[in-house]
C-alpha cells in the first residue's frame, strides 16, 4: 500500500472541482476499502487544512462539506509525529511540515500542486509529484 502525504492545495483543489485529479486522489485516500493508498498526516498539517479551508476567501465552500471532509480525513488518516525538523523548502518554509511528515512515515509520495515550492523531486524515499503525475503513474501501472 502506498503511503501518501497531501499538500493542503490538493484538498482545496478537490473541493473546487469534482472528478479532478486532486478529487480522485482525495477519494482514494478516504476510501477505507482502498488497497492502493493511505494518507499520512501530522497535527501541524491537519491544523493547516482546517485553518485554510475555513478562511473567508473559501467561504463559498459548503461549511458542512468542509467539516465532513475534515472529519473523514481525521478518521482515515494514519497520524504521525514528526521527530526530525526539516529546512529544505525556502520559498514557503511552512511547507517543510509536509516533508517532515513524509520523512516520519517514509511516504512513497508527497502530492502537491505547488511543485515549484519544493526544490527536490525526491526527498529521501519520497517522490514529490503533482496530482497529474501521480494519476499518470497509477494509470501506467508503474505504481499499484
Amino acid at each position: 500500500m502506498l503511503k501518501l502525504a497531501l499538500d493542503t492545495n490538493i484538498i482545496i483543489s478537490a473541493l473546487h472541482k469534482a472528478d479532478s485529479d486532486p478529487d480522485l486522489i482525495l477519494s482514494l485516500v478516504l476510501d477505507r476499502d482502498s488497497k492502493l493508498a493511505t494518507l499520512y498526516l501530522s497535527k501541524d498539517i491537519y491544523q493547516e487544512y482546517e485553518e485554510v479551508l475555513f478562511r473567508n476567501k473559501f467561504s463559498y465552500f459548503s461549511r458542512a462539506k468542509v467539516r465532513n471532509i475534515l472529519e473523514k480525513i481525521q478518521e482515515t488518516a494514519v497520524w504521525v509525529e514528526p521527530a526530525v525538523p526539516v529546512k529544505v523548502v525556502k520559498v514557503d518554509p511552512a511547507d517543510n511540515k509536509f516533508l517532515e511528515c513524509a520523512l516520519a512515515c517514509e511516504a512513497d509520495f508527497l502530492i502537491t500542486g505547488n511543485i515549484k515550492h519544493f526544490p527536490l523531486r525526491k526527498f529521501r524515499q519520497t517522490k514529490i509529484v503533482s496530482p497529474g503525475n501521480f494519476i499518470e503513474l497509477i494509470g501506467q501501472g508503474i505504481i499499484a
